[in-house]
């Protein structure tokens, strides 16, 4: 066993992004056995260190369109209890961090938390917010790829609301009273600005990148709003995929949300029509086809974690892979959830104390979490 598998074992690490279970409703897998072509499963997770993995419950602005956003999130719920119902002694599902140790015992279990990527599942009512609270939800990313009820999207341009709406302002108390954590990754600037400004707890970026890096690409944070996270006791997350680490990637990526809207636009258009349409899968399909993943080092996910701690303190750093979320287009040694080891010894490679490591790992993310708790029983 190598040094970085020694600390991995004995570190509390927490990743705030992995995209399983969109990959369960496509095309389900046991995920508590070895499953070949998928980035998170069981043995991969125990090989890797990883004590909780945050299960991202997203839908897209197709599903929110069409009205079925809402059930979407809720079979990807039912998914993620299956898998823990299958192997209750290999996975449970972590609703506190008060629960971590208890659920924990002897480090067999991987704890399966849930975030929800795109606000659409809430519709406009509020009262949702509380029902996926009770089935686990406990970070929503306000908005995705595309302007939605709540939130301006980074990725849009026809910015809605210049920032937040009023609904999303509710939204963000409700979450606020609920102790569910603000999630800002994929937000436009002004809406980033906007959830700072009315958030009574502290806010994270499940999943991003800094801007430092890839000028120009509002998916990632600028350094303004990265320290503005920071002064409220929040953290970034750092992200693993090619696409927001990689400047060129980066540019792709603006590219497909570009031409996936237009897509999306051209297919309601022949629905109405009563013409036959092209699916999703197709589009994609076709996108990954002309523009494969390129090649990118290790290098560029350390870079971003040093440039971060350097600008926001180590107290203010984490992790949010996207593992499963980027059709594979991830950095040379990180490609599945059995390499963080591969992470912390570039990590210390660069310098950075054991603790520091630590923090990055986990523990800053646990310690947000709970301060979002504790605010909400404040309230």
């Amino acid at each position: 066993m190598s040094a970085g598998q020694r600390f991995a074992q004995d570190a509390t690490i927490v990743d705030t992004h992995i995209d399983a279970p969109s990959l369960l409703l496509r095309n389900w897998a046991d995920l508590g056995v070895d499953t070949p072509k998928v980035e998170f499963d069981y043995p991969r997770a125990r090989q890797g260190g990883l004590d909780v993995a945050f299960m991202s419950i997203y839908t897209s602005p197709g599903e929110d369109r069409a009205g079925s956003a809402t059930q979407t999130a809720h079979t990807q719920i039912d998914a993620v209890e299956a898998m823990i119902g299958r192997h209750p002694d290999r996975f449970a599902l972590l609703r506190s961090p008060a629960d971590f140790e208890r659920l924990h015992a002897r480090g067999q279990r991987v704890l399966l938390a849930l975030g929800m990527e795109n606000g659409a599942p809430i519709g406009d009512d509020l009262a949702r917010l509380a029902q996926f609270h009770a089935r686990g939800v406990r970070y929503i990313t306000l908005a995705h790829s595309e302007d939605n009820r709540i939130s301006d999207s980074s990725y849009s341009r026809k910015r809605t609301w210049q920032g937040l709406s009023p609904f999303g302002e509710k939204v963000v108390d409700e979450m606020n009273r609920l102790g569910i954590m603000v999630d800002v990754s994929h937000l436009s600037d002004d809406a980033v600005r906007d959830v700072l400004a009315r958030s009574k707890a502290p806010v994270i970026a499940s999943h991003s990148g800094l801007r430092h890096f890839t000028p120009g690409f509002e998916r990632n944070l600028s350094d303004e709003l990265a320290k503005a996270i920071a002064a409220k006791g929040g953290v970034v997350q750092i992200v693993f995929g090619n696409a927001f680490v990689d400047p060129a990637s980066a540019a792709d990526t603006q590219a497909y949300f570009v031409d996936n809207a237009k897509f999306e636009r051209e297919q309601a258009a022949a629905r109405a029509r009563g013409e036959a349409v092209r699916s999703q899968a197709d589009f994609d399909a076709a996108w990954e086809k002309a523009h494969p993943p390129r090649k990118v080092p290790i290098d560029a996910v350390l870079n971003q974690i040093d440039y971060a701690v350097k600008l926001l303190g180590a107290d203010h750093v984490g992790i949010g892979s996207d593992f499963d979320g980027v059709s594979g287009a991830l950095p040379e040694g990180l490609t599945s959830v059995a390499d963080y080891p591969n992470l912390i010894e570039g990590l210390k490679r660069r310098g950075h104390s054991d603790d520091t490591v630590r923090k990055i790992l986990g523990d800053n993310l646990l310690r947000v979490w709970r301060a979002v708790e504790a605010q909400a029983v404040r309230r």
